[in-house]
């Protein structure tokens, strides 16, 4: 019955929304709940320290992360203490953006991918910025990098869900 039942908690998703955090104060690196976000490499335009932020969605009370180098797209990436099989991300973006989460296995080997080459817009101005969904899924999942906005514009990870 142990066996089961830890089986059991290792197989149930896990979830991070970033509603607690501070939006607008840049930090180097955050984790929670075993994953650590982090720009995937420092500047190469500046000598300025890479950092991430946590952004509001307009239009609803919810918050995302983002890369905080306003001049260099660099991607935002998401580290796992344990590796994991499944990565399900809601994200949302600006106009210009397309999007993209690749999933890396412990060696830096690209595993698997999911992109759009536009971001969903908005269908009239009174409308919120719309949210959607990318999955990557393989074995032995070590971090994931987030992508796909040029620089002035930006990909929100608002919700990432992972299966050990």
């Amino acid at each position: 019955l142990f066996i089961v039942l830890c089986q059991r908690a290792v197989a149930e998703d896990q979830i991070i929304d970033f509603e607690s955090t501070t939006v607008g104060k840049p930090v180097s690196t955050w984790a929670d709940r075993g994953v650590t976000f982090g720009l995937a490499h420092q500047p190469k335009k500046s000598k300025a320290v890479g950092r991430i932020s946590f952004f509001p969605h307009l239009g609803t009370n919810r918050k995302g992360i983002v890369n905080a180098m306003a001049n260099e797209a660099i991607p935002v990436r998401a580290t796992f203490e344990l590796p994991v099989k499944k990565v399900e991300l809601i994200l949302w973006g600006s106009t210009t953006s397309s999007a993209l989460v690749e999933a890396f296995d412990l060696q830096g080997k690209r595993i698997a991918k999911d992109s759009l080459e536009h971001v969903p817009v908005r269908k009239r101005p009174e409308d919120h910025i719309p949210f959607f969904k990318l999955a990557v899924e393989g074995e032995e999942i070590a971090y994931i990098e987030i992508s796909g906005s040029q620089p002035g514009g930006f990909v929100a990870v608002d919700e990432i869900k992972w299966t050990q």
